[in-house]
């Protein structure tokens, strides 16, 4: 068996990208995965997988998709808070229903996650809570103000559930990935001028030249489930290809 042999896992947003990737390995490693999201994916991950119908950021639902994985399982062993969503402006340019958005998915869903599982945790001694930050939550990106402040949110929510909850058993870290290759960043490549060029410039800002994949962020979170990160708690994991590591002054321009 695997290193999450019959662990039962719920993730967020698991319909694409890094959500499918992680849910996709959790099944590998002998996981029962449970899918959160508001409409059903085209396709699952896997037969071991079963997708519940959530809005994130309705406390209702969130509480519904806790109780029906219970009545199904009868525990839960992870969460992994995937579900967000990216808005490309500046504060002046954002609007009440652009933060109603925004906030209520990647801070409101993961807080209200976190809060439904903590309890059913703290009476099994043990769960694993993963949370899927990003660079941007430490180095703010350019016109993305809201997205930037989400993700600083996701990860002073990660170091106090880490804090408070640990004497319960429970572990709660962060994963902070940079440049991703998944459909959302394919998108942004063809909006630029040049694709082409856009991508090698992308990738030449990296040390270790090449962009990540989702399967990138799934080994580690696979890593931080398992009891092989028994000792990791209230920690921000980068994944990022060394980009955030260099320093910003570029020798070759002096």
């Amino acid at each position: 068996m695997g290193q999450l042999a019959d662990k039962v896992a719920i993730v967020t947003g698991a319909s694409r990208g890094i959500g499918l990737a992680i849910a996709s390995r959790f099944l590998e490693e002998g996981a029962r995965v449970i899918v959160a999201s508001r409409s059903r994916p085209q396709s699952m991950p896997g037969e071991r997988a079963g997708w519940i119908g959530t809005d994130v950021a309705d406390a209702s639902s969130v509480e519904a998709l806790r109780d029906h994985v219970l009545s199904l399982e009868g525990r839960i062993d992870v969460l992994v808070n995937n579900a967000g969503v990216q808005i490309e402006k500046t504060v002046p340019e954002t609007d009440d229903a652009d933060w109603e958005s925004l906030a209520g998915i990647n801070m409101k869903g993961v807080f209200l996650c976190a809060r439904a599982v903590i309890p059913v945790m703290a009476r099994q001694g043990n769960g694993v809570i993963i949370n899927i930050a990003s660079i941007s939550g430490e180095h703010a990106d350019p016109s993305m103000a809201l997205y930037n402040a989400s993700k600083a949110f996701v990860l002073g929510l990660t170091r106090s559930i880490a804090v408070d909850h640990g004497k319960e058993g429970i572990r709660c870290n962060a994963i902070s990935p940079g440049w991703i290759l998944t459909e959302m960043a394919e998108q942004a490549f063809a909006l630029a001028d040049d694709p082409v060029l856009a991508r090698e410039a992308a990738i030449a800002r990296h040390p270790l030249r090449r962009l990540g994949t989702p399967n990138d962020v799934a080994s580690l979170a696979c890593w931080l489930a398992s009891d092989d990160a028994a000792f990791a708690s209230g920690q921000t994991f980068t994944v990022d290809g060394a980009l955030t590591a260099q320093s910003p002054i570029d020798p070759a321009s002096d």
